[in-house]
């Protein structure tokens, strides 16, 4: 290899990064970070810590430290067990940290940030594959100005999960089958939403084969691969606990049991009226946007992943409070909007984001600095 070569390369590679999607994302989690600093110190506590040592981040810290096998005896005799998490996040914690001079938690905070930059870009090649650059670009900040964002800066698993999400739906709609089921199989050691992408990536194959009526082998092996991360980790706790549905019975134990949204009903019929309705207005809110997402007429294989997505997170008798959390990878739902502001002049799309960037930001604080977890 001569001496230019390597700064060709270098030239090219640089190039091909979205600077724009990643630096507006970017601008909108470091706003997220400096209204939490500055709310926390008015109240008079540790921001930094509510984004690497509370709640689920605490478990993951335990597993990457001390391995699987942790249990919490709740008063009513219920028992959380640490193997309702799935194995990579803290893995990649126990590395960093063996790596960095920094602690697990820390590590967690670093392997989160770092997943969220590699979502973002992997949500702008999405975005500017279905409808162009500048949507693409809006797709990946408006990810970034979610209502609860503030999670994609803690050290939790939807950076990670979103980031092999992403790039596997674009593997897929770039016909690249084998690196779309390989990035499924790290999405299925991640979370167990794996199934939405594992769903999608079986669909959109199943359908091709139909229309093609034939089965390349590059197809046949990514849809092979797609489940095996997923699958891996519930037969480890199966054969560990002993039963072979032991990962559904932890999971039960945690209240994350499969209704068919039972208990969201129950949810609702329970609150005050005015607050039922709002929380139906914003479900048809959700409702409205999957029909867009249909009319948009979306790749089939984002669509079945986004529609996933959203039915996994809303048929589990789980607290209701993170379900706005769960829902956030499906991030095709907010492609139509994405689409809607690339038609706005530059300085209307800036003003809007910027408005939506504060809005999320202090909606972050806000629960960040509360009692309850995201």
């Amino acid at each position: 290899m001569s001496p230019a070569q390597p700064a060709a390369v270098r030239r090219s590679v640089l190039a091909a990064v979205p600077w724009s999607a990643l630096g507006g994302y970017a601008a909108t989690r470091l706003l997220g970070l400096v209204v939490l600093a500055v709310a926390s110190a008015v109240a008079g506590k540790d921001g930094l810590h509510r984004l690497s040592g509370r709640w689920d981040a605490v478990w993951y810290v335990r597993v990457a430290e001390h391995g699987y096998g942790y249990e919490v005896t709740l008063p009513d005799g219920g028992v959380h067990s640490d193997l309702a998490f799935f194995p990579l996040f803290p893995a990649l914690e126990r590395a960093v940290s063996a790596v960095l001079p920094v602690d697990a938690a820390t590590a967690g905070l670093v392997v989160a940030w770092v997943a969220s930059l590699a979502a973002a870009w992997g949500i702008y090649r999405c975005g500017a594959h279905v409808a162009g650059h500048q949507a693409g670009v809006a797709l990946a900040v408006l990810w970034g100005v979610y209502p609860t964002a503030f999670v994609q800066s803690m050290a939790y698993t939807e950076t990670l999960f979103t980031a092999f999400a992403a790039w596997s739906l674009f593997a897929v709609l770039r016909g690249r089958w084998i690196l779309a089921g390989v990035l499924c199989v790290g999405a299925g050691l991640t979370r167990p939403t794996a199934v939405a992408l594992i769903a999608a990536i079986g669909i959109t194959a199943l359908v091709a084969v139909v229309r093609e009526r034939r089965l390349p082998p590059r197809m046949a092996v990514g849809v092979l691969l797609a489940p095996l991360g997923w699958l891996a980790y519930i037969v480890y706790v199966g054969v560990r606990q002993g039963a072979a549905t032991a990962y559904f019975d932890v999971q039960a134990a945690w209240g994350n049991s499969i209704d068919g949204g039972v208990a969201l009903a129950r949810f609702i019929a329970g609150l005050p009226l005015p607050a039922a309705f709002g929380l139906c207005a914003a479900l048809a809110l959700l409702g409205w946007l999957v029909v867009l997402c249909v009319r948009q007429r979306q790749p089939l294989p984002l669509l079945v992943y986004t529609i996933g997505v959203v039915v996994v997170s809303l048929v589990g008798a789980a607290y209701f409070g993170s379900r706005p959390r769960l829902m956030m990878p499906a991030f095709g739902l907010l492609l139509p909007a994405a689409v809607a502001l690339v038609r706005l002049r530059v300085r209307g799309r800036v003003l809007v984001l910027a408005v939506l960037a504060l809005a999320s930001a202090g909606y972050g604080a806000f629960t960040l600095l509360g009692s309850g977890p995201p």
